[in-house]
């Protein structure tokens, strides 16, 4: 049988020659089409490849009646509808290592150039002038290179940046003091790397977590003299501050290929003799090009082969008598999962997710997923989904466990879910109730009765007389309406809990304040 294959994009004849090489693969080259006349002739195609140009939306999908895999030639997925994709049977692939090298190698070439200011010098000598004094740069040896976010990209960086002698401090949230001594690196807190680094280099995802992580107030926790470089995505550095901090002298450079808003044309940043910047580079290579090519490539491949894809980022459809017993779980499983991610801040070493009830006689694995894909939620937004939250929790070197028994206490099903980690274990418990939906029956060893929904408080507190009316008071003064309470604890005088409902975020001012209480110990913001 003949399978249809649509490139609309321009993929280099390198990059496809894996689909040249297979058998019964009928490749129709078409870069020119508009989103109206893709979605008028998709119907014909068995699989698509894109790169960034093509919209894939959820009209195109729907018109693709033949359709069974999309690949992307790259590593983002902001140009193809996921939901619709995979409501519809259609697994996506993308090509997340393709461009690693290429990016690793391109941060490093910003580090020197801004170490050695050469774009800067080579501007003075293309404007005819000899001028050696202007342009005195710094070495790399012996300084200290603080990495945000130890990643694929981020470790390539910390590798590179151990060959040029220098020290090495890097903050991730699934960085350990094991895994940093066998890199022969040093790790600590983001507030570490800011306080001890001369050059910063960040390399996470862009999240609400992570958006303008590099603020004002981290400016003023690093070193005067401190060298700035992103290559990852826009809004990690406050734009603004950055500029102030280089205007002020805390800031003696900043290397930039990624920005806000792109094209990055006319902006201040850029009138500074400090700064250096490129288009968005970091993955401009043909070696790179070309490797997310063969990725997808060879995944499209493999589908169409009978094995299994390398590097899905949707969920394939479950058998429909599977799907109607744990369907009603995956909202649950996965806000179990974000839920338990906001109680600890340590990192995650193991992943226990016990099945009670019904729920053992099935094939619970995509529950699973979806329990680590919200524990990892947090730190990796967008970046993980059903499919390759299992993948990267193995990467972080997270142990993730099933287990399962027909026996509840009270409950026709009840999925429990605990993390470990240095600090501790922690544990929260979940089921459905009938007709009344999604509930959290348990956190750690206290007994509650919480919709997993909205905008959460969980407090914890010395059982004493009027601390709960000092919280009531305070989110009061700040216009916090709580909705719910809930009191626990352990015994007269010991340890309690309090959990709230709210109908509005909690912004972090007003935790602190709350922290500053008697008698409250810690106060965690959960919105689900």
């Amino acid at each position: 049988m003949a399978f249809n294959i649509l490139i609309s994009d321009p993929l280099s004849e390198e990059g496809i020659y894996p689909l040249r090489q297979a058998e019964g693969l009928n490749i129709v080259i078409d870069t020119e089409s508009t989103t109206a006349e893709l979605a008028s002739k998709i119907g014909a195609y068995d699989a698509l490849l894109v790169r960034s140009q093509t919209q894939v939306t959820r009209e195109i999908i729907e018109k693709a009646t033949n359709l069974k895999i999309i690949g992307r030639a790259g590593v983002g997925v902001d140009n193809i509808d996921l939901d619709a994709a995979t409501e519809h049977g259609i697994i996506v692939v993308n090509a997340p290592d393709g461009n690693t090298n290429s990016a690793a190698e391109h941060t490093m070439a910003m580090l020197m150039a801004l170490a050695r200011k050469i774009p800067q010098a080579f501007t003075s000598l293309k404007n005819g002038q000899w001028d050696r004094k202007s342009f005195i740069g710094v070495e790399l040896k012996n300084k200290t290179l603080g990495v945000v976010g130890l990643g694929r990209i981020g470790a390539e960086v910390a590798h590179r940046a151990k060959g040029q002698r220098m020290n090495v401090i890097a903050y991730d949230p699934f960085l350990t003091e094991e895994k940093a001594k066998k890199m022969g690196i040093d790790f600590g807190t983001v507030e570490d790397v800011l306080k001890a680094a001369d050059f910063i280099t960040v390399h996470t995802p862009l999240l609400k977590e992570t958006r303008h992580m590099i603020n004002k107030e981290a400016f003023d926790l690093m070193k005067a003299g401190v060298r700035i470089i992103n290559c990852a995505r826009g809004g990690i550095i406050d734009e603004e501050a950055l500029y102030d901090a280089i205007i002020s002298k805390k800031v003696a450079g900043a290397a930039l290929d990624v920005f806000e808003e792109e094209p990055f044309v006319g902006h201040k940043l850029l009138t500074l003799p400090e700064v250096i910047a490129t288009p968005h580079l970091g993955a401009s290579t043909y070696e790179a090009q070309q490797s997310v090519a063969v990725d997808v490539s060879i995944d499209v491949v493999n589908f169409f082969s009978g094995k299994a894809v390398r590097n899905p980022v949707n969920l394939p459809s479950v058998s429909n008598e599977v799907l109607a017993k744990i369907a009603p779980f995956f909202d649950l499983a996965e806000k179990m999962g974000v839920f338990l991610s906001r109680l600890q801040n340590a990192v995650i070493e193991e992943i226990n997710i016990h099945y009670a009830g019904d729920l053992a006689n099935f094939d619970v694995r995509p529950l699973t997923r979806n329990t680590v894909k919200g524990l990892l939620k947090r730190n990796l937004g967008s970046h993980v989904n059903d499919v390759n939250a299992k993948l990267l929790a193995d990467r972080f070197g997270i142990k993730v466990n099933e287990h399962k028994t027909t026996t509840t206490k009270g409950f026709l099903n009840l999925i429990t879910v605990e993390i470990v980690t240095e600090k501790g274990a922690r544990r929260v418990a979940g089921t459905l109730l009938n007709g009344l939906g999604p509930r959290i029956v348990k956190v750690d060893d206290y007994v509650v009765d919480v919709v997993p929904e909205g905008h959460l408080l969980f407090i914890r507190h010395w059982d004493q007389p009027g601390a709960i009316g000092r919280v009531g008071t305070l989110l009061a003064q700040e216009n916090v309406n709580i909705a719910t309470m809930q009191v626990g604890r352990s015994a007269s005088g010991g340890d309690a809990i309090m959990m709230l409902s709210v109908d509005n975020h909690v912004e972090t001012s007003e935790v602190n304040r709350l922290k500053e209480l008697t008698d409250i110990y810690d106060v965690k913001v959960i919105d689900l």
